[in-house]
């Protein structure tokens, strides 16, 4: 212990004793694990997305979030959804197209007729090597893997694509390829099938709030947003919950990359019709591009 004549402090030193520094009393206390079981090719999760990312916007301070891979696509020898019709790849064709048209994040899915994803484990396993190289990345990568399969009509089970996408995010694609074929990228995959299955998921998109005593709320299927600051709120009832302002369009676009007009209305609470005229104010005129696909307009900024 002793006092400082130049700071004017009296107490040990060097212990966080700055002349005048930012203290924050409305941070959370807690914070809970957010289990979001998924995969690369489940529809539903592809249109929980712009639910899922104003959530996390919103009260991403609560949480620590845990993606895991869920395996809904081994192959299709011997694969067969009843309850949804699904015996063949041509089969999912009108399934995805439908809850394209439902929800409004678009969906082509006429690949599924000339040159089908053959399982989702192949980009699953692309997954895990991405967040091993640098967990960071891995939420771009599986984001750009459903851009390219839902609006954009791609095959993400298509090595030289996954390549592609794996190389647009900054990493070596050939590389992180190849090691997804080796036995240590299945292990990775089946340890999030294990923990899956400890959580009792068998559909997808499953999201599991967990507290620090391990109790928690489990909502299945992309649900509306209440939904999910509802189980928040319940797995937190002491915390005093509360949520952020959202980030400018600007910045959230340098994030993601591209967003399309559903989500653009989700995130800011905004009308179908309001939207351009919000990007407007927003963006510099010559800073995006305005494009569409399936009838649905997505933004993205200028490189």
């Amino acid at each position: 212990m002793m006092c400082d004549l130049e700071t004017g402090i009296c107490g040990p030193a060097g212990e966080g004793n700055s002349e005048m520094e930012l203290i924050d009393l409305t941070a959370p206390t807690k914070k809970i694990d957010l289990y979001y079981v998924t995969d690369p090719i489940c529809s539903h999760c592809w249109a929980l997305e712009p639910t899922l990312r104003k959530f996390l916007e919103e009260y991403g301070q609560y949480i620590n979030l845990h993606t895991l891979m869920g395996g809904l696509l081994e192959k299709w020898d011997g694969f067969a959804d009843v309850s949804n019709g699904i015996s063949g790849p041509g089969d999912v064709a009108g399934h995805w197209r439908e809850v394209g048209d439902h929800t409004r994040m678009p969906i082509d899915g006429s690949f599924w007729f000339e040159d089908p994803v053959t399982s989702s484990y192949i980009p699953s396993r692309v997954y895990k090597v991405v967040q091993q190289k640098d967990a960071s990345l891995a939420p771009v990568f599986l984001r750009k893997a459903r851009e390219a399969v839902f609006p954009f009509n791609k095959n993400i089970s298509n090595d030289q694509l996954l390549i592609d996408i794996v190389n647009s995010i900054g990493l070596n694609g050939e590389e992180i390829v190849k090691e997804s074929h080796l036995p240590a990228a299945q292990e990775s995959l089946q340890e999030d099938f294990i923990m899956a299955g400890r959580l009792g998921v068998r559909g997808f998109p499953t999201i599991i709030f967990l507290n620090e005593e391990q109790k928690g709320v489990k909502v299945v299927g992309a649900r509306p947003y209440d939904n999910y600051v509802q189980a928040l709120k319940q797995i937190l009832p002491e915390e005093n919950i509360q949520p952020k302002a959202i980030n400018t369009l600007q910045h959230v676009l340098q994030k993601e990359g591209l967003l399309f007009s559903r989500e653009i209305e989700e995130l800011y609470n905004l009308a179908q019709q309001d939207v351009a005229a919000f990007v407007e104010k927003e963006l510099a005129a010559d800073s995006y591009i305005v494009e569409e696909v399936l009838g649905e307009k997505y933004i993205q900024l200028n490189q």
